[in-house]
């Protein structure tokens, strides 16, 4: 298992829920929401800056048969422009269910899932990255697939 940050980043339309791990790779957290847009790239770009970590983790939109459609398809399109901005690698990892999981994970420890949609964009976000910790951890690799330069 490498150690060193990662940040994740769950792109939807309206907002990015952004986590983050620890230095040893054992701990992801909810770190912000961006607003998604043209000024989503230097926001991101800023966060790298600032927390250094060792590469960016997003996560793609498969459907649930394992086919792209439309929304993976535009998750690649960022993808293509961060890995032209940042310094650091791009991984995608499947997200399949996990916006779904986050928010039951929310609802069930009593939050008020329907005013938070910020906050469900950050646990997406954990959720991620702990599914990308967890396969690292499993087959020694790193998870997904590196995003090409």
């Amino acid at each position: 298992m490498r150690t060193g940050v990662r940040l994740a980043l769950d792109w939807g339309r309206a907002r990015i829920g952004v986590a983050r791990c620890d230095a040893a790779a054992t701990l992801a957290f909810p770190l912000t929401t961006l607003r998604s847009g043209p000024d989503a790239y230097r926001a991101v770009a800023d966060l790298v800056a600032e927390h250094e970590p060792l590469e960016v983790v997003l996560g793609l939109p498969l459907a649930l048969d394992g086919t792209e459609g439309p929304a993976a398809i535009e998750v690649r399109r960022h993808a293509d422009r961060l890995v032209r901005l940042l310094p650091v690698d791009v991984r995608l990892v499947d997200e399949r269910l996990s916006t779904v999981s986050a928010s039951r994970g929310l609802h069930a420890s009593g939050r008020d899932t329907r005013r938070q949609r910020s906050v469900i964009d950050q646990a997406a976000a954990v959720e991620i990255l702990e599914r990308a910790l967890d396969a690292e951890r499993r087959s020694g690799r790193p998870p997904g697939r590196l995003h090409p330069r």
